[in-house]
């Protein structure tokens, strides 16, 4: 089947669109357990770079799977599909020239090193946001800690399935020990010359 697909070739593409929106465009990608600061960091991130007029979307777990990957569970099968539906997805948002933002837990190493291989190296960012289980468990937001101790969520990161920390991210973050705004700046400072379209 996949012989007969054969994508058309359009007069815009991604540099195009980069240079009209005036800066470069990749994927900072947001891993760590639930709890860690991911979507508030992230969220952080994307209000400073658009008071920088930078174009940006962000991608979230919860709002992907009410919508996206409304079909998939939490089994490692399931996981590693979400992750790469995500990352078919923010490829595409990259080559219409967008920062996007991805916040997710992503267990796998596997799974984070599918996204490298659909983004390419030079289009993918990853940040550890490193806040340690306990750190993690005592804040529980959404009380989902609280519920897989109590044995209601099987297969939750952190407490009944593995999280397999990044081996080489670019930017890690221990939200007990760097505030929010801290994170930003390490955050804008590191991908500051990657956003100039001369890079």
């Amino acid at each position: 089947m996949q012989e007969n697909v054969i994508p058309h070739t359009f007069s815009i593409d991604r540099n195009v669109r980069r240079a009209l929106k005036k800066h470069n465009a990749f994927l900072l990608w947001f891993t760590g357990l639930s709890g860690s600061g991911k979507s508030t960091i992230a969220n952080a991130v994307e209000k400073a770079l658009v008071e920088k007029q930078i174009h940006t979307y962000t991608l979230d777990g919860d709002n992907v799977r009410k919508g996206l990957n409304n079909n998939l569970t939490f089994s490692p099968e399931d996981r590693t599909e979400n992750i790469r539906r995500i990352g078919e997805v923010a490829n595409l948002m990259v080559d219409a020239g967008l920062v996007v933002l991805a916040a997710f837990v992503s267990p796998y190493q596997k799974d984070r090193d599918n996204l490298k291989a659909i983004l390419g190296d030079s289009n993918f960012v990853e940040v550890f946001i490193n806040t340690p289980v306990e750190e993690c468990e005592r804040r529980d937001v959404k009380g989902l800690y609280a519920k897989a101790r109590a044995g209601e969520i099987k297969n939750f990161t952190g407490i009944n399935a593995p999280y397999e920390a990044p081996k080489d991210p670019e930017i890690e973050i221990d939200t007990t020990e760097v505030s929010i705004a801290e994170a930003v700046e390490m955050i804008l400072t590191h991908i500051e010359n990657k956003l100039s379209i001369n890079e």
